[in-house]
């Protein structure tokens, strides 16, 4: 076999591992590992990569970022923000037809800029918006629907431990990658408000509530919606505000957050030490888990480049002449069929070192490219047999008249906004730089 060829093989072999059931990282690393050693013929060769993979990934100055914003995201999640974001959006669409599933977005897209996380964003909302939906006579379908959809946004908003992962990955910065995802961010929450108000008109029935119906008791003073969300904005304005405006870095934004959560949640008497020491300990697994998946892809595209894999790619995408719309096309394919099977993380690693090489010679944003990947491989999130956003709504909500079928389901209307939004992007890819300076 030529290299090209152990290569290729290399690839379907890790997919293949992968669909049966292996560790994602240990399929990365063991095939590439071995289709090293067999092209060179040298087991000194992976053994040294290896090495330099592991010192690579824990040198990295960005990564630090992981570990800060992971642990962000689990105090402000224990601090009770997300039900405190939740009844102010509920106060604000409480006159609105689907107005519950409204604010559910809008609470999931305020959420996201704190926690960076579509498994916590899942696991809150599902305990606070799905019981309200259901008391209000909202179709059990629609209401883990809008949770499972509303959830992958904690993935593009910033700070996104997807974009800090293709930061690493593709060697670009973070605070870029931050400005980037905004507009997009917003405009997928914005096009979740407008799909459930296009449902609530054309396909009631899918809502199953009627119009007129409204909860006078989650209404809102404007003290009680200044209270709720006063830690909520100190955290965004902390993380955001000093990253974009430069007064700091991701890695000291991410601790400032991560100080004022703990704060906070300690004042409400919501942490105690035994739940410091539990959010340390997620924290630390988390961070293992990231930088073992890092290490692994980082000798996966040594192997990819060992074995020519992306020169040949190209050179066989220019000799049947596929332009940039046959090119996306096929990488969107590829992403969503990888969705299946892989979770938001693993799609990344192996589609970006196999195509940033195709990509970069074109001119293209590797910024835009970065948001581009990240909102492909959400929809995995949403889409069976591995939509991990579903099986965490499914597991949190724990009620027997609703199924895994009605999570899927429900969620379906919400991949295809998404894809409809990945596509706007790929045609405009200005929104997602317009605001990098």
């Amino acid at each position: 076999m030529t290299p090209f060829e152990l290569g290729l093989g290399s690839v379907v072999a890790i997919v293949v591992l992968i669909y049966m059931g292996v560790y994602i990282p240990i399929a990365l690393g063991v095939v590439s590992f071995m289709a090293i050693w067999i092209m060179r013929d040298n087991i000194q060769l992976p053994i040294n990569l290896l090495k330099i993979a592991v010192g690579d990934s824990v040198r990295e100055y960005s990564f630090a970022t992981v570990p800060l914003f992971t642990f962000m995201g689990l105090v402000v999640s224990r601090a009770g923000l997300g039900q405190d974001v939740y009844k102010v959006m509920n106060s604000m669409f409480r006159k609105i037809m689907g107005g519950v599933g409204m604010a559910t977005v809008g609470a999931n897209a305020v959420f996201a800029a704190v926690t960076g996380s579509s498994i916590a964003s899942a696991s809150v909302f599902t305990k606070v918006a799905v019981p309200e939906m259901l008391d209000l006579n909202y179709k059990p379908r629609f209401a883990v629907g809008v949770v499972a959809g509303s959830s992958v946004l904690g993935m593009i908003i910033p700070p996104s431990a997807m974009l800090i992962i293709y930061s690493i990955v593709a060697e670009q910065s973070v605070g870029h990658m931050f400005l980037a995802g905004i507009i997009p961010g917003i405009m997928l929450a914005v096009a979740y408000i407008l799909a459930i108000m296009v449902m609530a008109r054309l396909t009631p029935d899918f809502l199953g509530r009627e119009a007129g119906q409204v909860d006078q008791q989650s209404v809102l003073s404007f003290g009680e919606i200044i209270k709720l969300t006063t830690p909520l904005i100190i955290i965004v304005v902390t993380v955001l505000g000093g990253i974009y405006t430069g007064w700091l870095t991701p890695v000291e934004a991410g601790a400032a957050g991560a100080a004022i959560g703990l704060i906070v949640a300690f004042v409400r008497k919501k942490m105690t030490l035994h739940g410091f020491w539990t959010a340390l300990l997620e924290t630390g697994h988390i961070t293992a888990s990231i930088l073992f998946l890092i290490t692994a892809a980082s000798i996966y595209s040594r192997m990819l480049g060992i074995a020519g894999v992306p020169n040949e790619l190209a050179n066989f995408l220019e000799t049947y002449q596929f332009g940039f719309a046959e090119i996306m096309f096929l990488i969107v394919i590829l992403m969503l069929f990888l969705g299946t099977l892989l979770d938001t993380a693993s799609i990344i690693l192996i589609v970006v070192p196999l195509f940033l090489p195709i990509v970069e010679p074109m001119g293209l944003s590797l910024i835009w490219f970065g948001i581009i990947v990240v909102i492909g491989a959400e929809i995995g999130l949403l889409t069976p047999p591995l939509g991990i956003s579903c099986f965490v709504i499914k597991a949190t909500i724990n009620d027997p008249r609703i199924t895994l079928k009605d999570v899927f389901m429900g969620a379906l209307p919400f991949a295809v906004v998404m894809l409809g939004v990945l596509i706007i992007l790929i045609n405009f890819p200005v929104l997602s730089t317009a605001l990098i300076p």
